[in-house]
């Protein structure tokens, strides 16, 4: 089911990303030792936090890059529970040079890298939802400087190697060819709710969130994503038990094709993004396929 007026239920929640890669040690090593996630199994790797499932890496050593035109993945944003771990990530990217930018959005503080095959990485923390912008049509994102100085002497100091507890994938950002039919599709049809927009971005989530998905076309893409090339293979978004079938009804009435995948179903965007639906009893298990 989803909720009355057609919206996906307010506790939906991005689950795991996965990405096709062909140096699968570079990129486990990078994920691993920069961002600090777990690895919490192999074939194909899956990487987390407490044991709970976020990244998954699956090797392809003959795909070939993802082509400039492509549409696919901008970033993976995997969002800390406080300011001192934001402030350990940080220093953990500045000790391997890899920071790349670093911004206030007024509703969290953000880092940004890329992993060794160019997918693009964000850590961040959330400010609490009382110091979230807001003006009359609700939640603003915006985009400012962000004093990392200040940030690296919130952190603990104790050279913290992993992320903590709590940590998950806040939001998964994508690349779009068109704004306005990525916005039919997964917020027309899927369910989402606009949170934020402009003329080459869309902001969406389920419930009270500043966002579950990002939508950009910033870079022209102007092609769908190529099946089986390097980055996005498909990103997972959970649903509370008992929801899945009700999310796929309304897709097919859409005319969107499904396919079932496990104890969900996997639907492909217009922009030839692949996305599975699975219920929250489903989504912990790291050796799932």
């Amino acid at each position: 089911m989803t909720d009355s007026d057609g919206r996906l239920p307010e506790s939906t929640r991005p689950g795991r990303s996965v990405l096709t890669v062909a140096d699968e040690a570079s990129t486990i090593a990078f994920y691993r030792d920069v961002i600090g996630l777990d690895v919490l199994a192999r074939e194909p790797a899956v990487l987390g936090a407490d044991g709970t499932p976020l990244l998954e890496v699956r090797h392809d050593a003959d795909a070939r890059p993802r082509p400039r035109e492509a549409a696919g993945l901008f970033h993976n944003a995997f969002v800390l529970p406080d300011r001192a771990a934001l402030g350990d990530a940080l220093a953990r990217i500045r000790d391997r040079g890899a920071l790349s930018g670093a911004s206030d959005h007024g509703v969290s503080e953000a880092l940004y890298c890329r992993d060794p095959e160019g997918n693009g990485v964000e850590l961040y923390r959330d400010r609490p939802r009382e110091e979230w912008p807001r003006d009359d049509d609700g939640i603003r994102i915006g985009s400012w400087p962000l004093n990392v100085e200040a940030l690296a002497a919130d952190a603990d100091g104790e050279a913290s190697d992993r992320v903590p507890a709590g940590t998950r994938l806040g939001h998964v950002h994508l690349e779009v060819t068109a704004i306005d039919r990525a916005r039919e599709f997964y917020a027309e049809t899927l369910g989402f709710s606009v949170v934020d927009s402009s003329p080459s971005a869309l902001f969406l989530a389920a419930g009270d969130y500043h966002h579950h998905l990002g939508l950009n076309a910033w870079n022209g893409r102007s092609a769908p994503a190529e099946s089986g090339a390097r980055g996005l293979a498909w990103f997972e978004l959970v649903v509370p038990d008992g929801a899945v079938e009700g999310v796929r009804r309304r897709l097919d009435a859409a005319g969107a094709a499904t396919s079932t995948r496990g104890d969900g179903f996997e639907v492909v965007d217009p922009d030839g993004i692949r996305l599975r639906i699975v219920a929250e009893s489903e989504a912990g298990d790291p050796g799932k396929p």
